[in-house]
């Protein structure tokens, strides 16, 4: 670099600051173009907050200058033309900054050579558009501060355009975040009446639609020509009563950064607070700011007080306080700090002859509103300030390639594009392919005061490039709400939430959003606000009285912790021990003839299968197990066929007995034990080969039944098939049957040998239990089926026993002069 030469490179700022010229800083080059200035009731004034923007230039600037380790061969400068929000001045100012200085003659060079880096500027898209139309063709790069709608598809077609701002639809994807945080689902938008609004309008929509957001009412700043200052117009009065009115709570807001629709936003702002109060909570994009008018600085600003709002991420640049502390309002390089002195404090400088007090110089800039002039950076002034930056890293990148030729684009462009920085903030600077700022945008929450003063908390963020699940976060402890929400998250819904046990219903005719709550229908819930069905519990699971959470249901099985499964166990141990008694006084006087007649062998065969009767019923009782479900009916099944086998084996021994008393009877071969042993084991084979069937092909099994109660899962053994479970209950009512036949024709021989009286009441008893039982069983659920179950085993079985073996044991008992043969053959004759 050393036949390098210092040279002079001048970025050229077109903003909206509505005054006249800026002199230069020391050792820097500046063009300028005096102007005429915006005038309002016949002033002129400076937007505070835009000049803001151009101290953030010069801060900028400055700070490039004074630093050895960027550019230190090259001194950056700077000139700073005025567009008026007018298509016109835009196109004219472009072409004065491509010219010869003071003349607007283009391709002209002619003098002190200008060597024009970049354009910083455009408060809005339209003005990048105007500036880049005509930059583009010279191939100067501009970059840009404000951003571009999704649906402007002029920035796609300027390669020499930058933009320092996020991507507009994060913005938009950022709203239905927030809404969607908040559960806002009932909302209104405020836009301003051009395409930008009108495009706002129609992208948000869709975005919130897709998103089950409605739209509740569109108001639209309608534009307005010919008004004073502080005049009102019966239109906006209307319409500050609409908003007033509403019952929207939460209203979108597309705020602007330009002048004209900016001033008409804030004028019907004041008509609303004149009106009546303004209950509301205003979500404002981006380009929201308060009050730049220095007739605004007087506005109350308490209607903002917990609005939210985005703002392009910006970190604290802690010497631009101090910079424009030392701000000296005498400074002559500054042409634009005089009138802004005077508009800020209401004074005039002595050299203009007015009534008002004269300044002195020594008014602060912190003692002014928060809502007319800020001492921290705004977002638009952070974003120039950036902007500032990365030329000057681009340039830097260029020199240490140690070449720097007059036209400079075809160079700087690609550094531009790779440029990868960070700010005195610490934050990192760099664009994406679209030539956009790669960042997010933070969260705002306003505090407002009394004073005029406020505060902008962050208290959120969303950034793009974080991981999914974190790219949106808000802390919403720390959020200040309008006071008369009470620090309550307000409501944004067209009606109240449907709370769990409820489901929405649409209203015919109605937006989406509006909807009747309806009570979930029998056997559904719901567990949260405002769904659209109600659902079914799991299978283990049921609704609760409310219907707004699932209960695990109880198992249901016949316990013997229960006090029927008790009842049942104690119950069939004393029939038990009933049949053991009467089995041991059987023993005892086995050698009476009331117990060796009818067959002494069937007695016992009988008392012993009533015993495991009785017994085998506690096999139902407990949770079922595989074993257990196999055993209950099998076991059931044989051990109860033994015990009618042995009824009917008894009934047929009395009548072959008193057949074969008859002279020339041929059925004496007949009578004895073996006839009686072979009718017990044939029927009982019968009924052992059936359930060997059934536990062969399709056995009972273990199972949860969880549907037949609702609120309890029913432990059950499944019979497996039911077809063999109603054989072997078949075939017993079948013998039974046959023995009540034999029993009942055989009831009229003689007493004294003759059982077929007790037998047939046995047997009656028997088939009436089991005919009950059936419809019993088909009927109930549950552990009641086993109960059913039981209470027909013990029921029949003691029938029998007490049919049978009640009489003869009273007479052994009670009657022992009755146990004789003497006896018995008095009473035969």
């Amino acid at each position: 670099m050393s036949n390098l030469h210092t040279k002079l490179y001048k970025l050229v700022v077109i903003a909206n600051t509505y005054g006249n010229k800026f002199h230069s800083l020391p050792k820097c080059l500046l063009s300028f173009v005096s102007l005429e200035s915006f005038k309002i009731q016949f002033h002129r004034i400076v937007l505070p907050k835009n000049y803001q923007h151009v101290l953030s230039l010069v801060f900028a600037v400055n700070e490039v200058n004074e630093n050895p380790n960027i550019l230190s061969n090259i001194t950056l400068g700077f000139q700073i033309y005025d567009s008026y929000s007018d298509a016109k001045m835009t196109y004219q100012n472009t072409l004065n900054l491509i010219s010869h200085h003071r003349k607007t003659i283009p391709n002209y060079k002619c003098g002190v050579e200008k060597n024009l880096v970049a354009a910083i500027g455009g408060l809005d898209s339209e003005t990048s558009s105007h500036m880049a139309s005509i930059l583009e063709l010279y191939k100067i790069l501009q970059i840009t501060y404000s951003s571009f709608t999704p649906a402007v598809s002029e920035k796609d077609h300027i390669s020499s355009l930058y933009q320092m701002a996020p991507s507009e639809e994060h913005q938009y994807t950022g709203i239905v975040q927030l809404l969607l945080y908040f559960h806002w689902k009932w909302v209104g938008i405020f836009v301003t009446a051009d395409d930008k609004g009108e495009t706002f309008v129609k992208i948000l929509t869709r975005q919130l639609s897709q998103n089950g957001i409605c739209i509740a009412v569109t108001e639209t700043a309608v534009n307005y020509n010919g008004f004073d200052g502080l005049g009102m117009t019966e239109k906006y009065q209307n319409m500050a009563e609409s908003l007033s009115k509403t019952k929207v709570n939460v209203f979108v807001v597309n705020a602007d950064k330009n002048t004209k629709t900016g001033l008409q936003w804030l004028l019907l702002i004041g008509i609303m607070m004149s009106v009546s109060p303004i209950n509301k909570v205003w979500v404002m994009t981006a380009d929201w700011d308060f009050s730049s008018e220095p007739y605004h600085k007087d506005l109350d600003i308490q209607n903002f007080h917990g609005a939210l709002s985005f703002a392009i991420l910006s970190g604290e640049v802690k010497e631009f306080h101090h910079f424009l502390l030392n701000l000296n309002p005498h400074s002559e390089a500054d042409g634009f700090i005089r009138l802004f002195w005077q508009q800020a404090f209401g004074c005039q400088f002595l050299d203009v002859e007015t009534e008002e007090e004269f300044c002195t110089g020594e008014e602060k800039l912190e003692s002014l509103p928060g809502a007319f002039f800020e001492m921290q950076m705004t977002s638009q002034s952070y974003s120039i300030y950036n902007a500032v930056y990365a030329v000057a890293h681009a340039l830097h990148a260029i020199t240490l390639f140690r070449f720097v030729k007059e036209h400079t684009f075809s160079l700087l462009q690609p550094f531009l594009r790779n440029i990868l920085f960070n700010n005195s903030a610490g934050d990192t600077v760099f664009f994406n392919e679209k030539h956009e700022l790669e960042g997010g945008f933070d969260i705002i929450n306003w505090v407002t005061f009394p004073n005029k003063s406020f505060l902008r908390v962050k208290v959120g963020k969303m950034d793009p490039q974080a991981p999914l699940g974190s790219d949106f976060s808000i802390d919403e402890k720390i959020i200040t709400w309008h006071q008369s929400f009470n620090q309550v998250v307000p409501l944004a819904l067209c009606n109240d939430h449907c709370h769990p046990g409820y489901s929405r219903q649409r209203k015919e005719g109605e937006p989406f959003c509006c909807y009747d709550c309806t009570p979930c229908p029998e056997g559904k819930i719901s567990n949260q606000t405002d769904m659209d069905d109600c659902f079914q519990c799991q299978e283990d699971r049921y609704p609760n009285q409310e219907r707004n959470q699932c209960i695990s249901k109880k198992e249901n099985f016949l316990s013997y912790e229960a006090p029927l499964g008790i009842s049942l166990a104690l119950l069939a141990l004393a029939f038990s021990a009933t049949t053991a008694l009467v089995f041991g006084i059987f023993i005892k006087h086995q050698n009476t003839p009331i117990v060796k007649a009818n067959n002494q062998n069937l007695t016992y065969t009988l008392l012993i299968s009533l015993l495991l009767c009785f017994l085998c019923s506690l096999l139902f009782i407990g949770r079922p197990q595989l074993l257990t479900c196999n055993l209950r009916q099998t076991a059931f099944g044989i051990i109860f066929s033994v015990a009618v086998s042995s009824v009917l084996a008894k009934t047929l021994t009395v009548v072959l007995a008193f057949m074969a008393t008859k002279p020339g009877s041929k059925m004496r071969k007949w009578v004895g034990t073996r006839f009686s042993t072979s009718i017990i084991l044939f029927c009982s084979f019968i009924q052992a080969s059936i359930c060997m069937l059934w536990l062969g092909t399709d056995h009972p099994f273990p199972d949860l039944d969880m549907h037949s109660l609702p609120e309890e899962v029913i432990v059950e053994c499944n019979e497996g098939s039911a077809n063999m479970f109603y054989s072997v209950l078949g075939y017993m009512g079948l013998l039974a049957l046959v023995s009540f036949v034999v029993a009942f024709f055989a009831r009229k021989l003689p007493d004294t040998f003759n059982e077929a009286k007790f037998i047939t009441f046995s047997m009656l008893v028997f088939c009436s239990v089991w005919l009950s039982f059936v419809p019993s069983y088909l009927s109930t659920k549950g552990k009641y089926i086993v109960a059913v179950e039981i209470f027909s085993i013990l029921a029949s079985s003691a029938g029998i026993l007490g049919c049978i073996f009640s009489p003869k044991c009273y007479i052994i008992v009670f009657k022992p002069e009755l146990n004789s043969k003497e006896q018995l053959k008095k009473r035969n004759k």
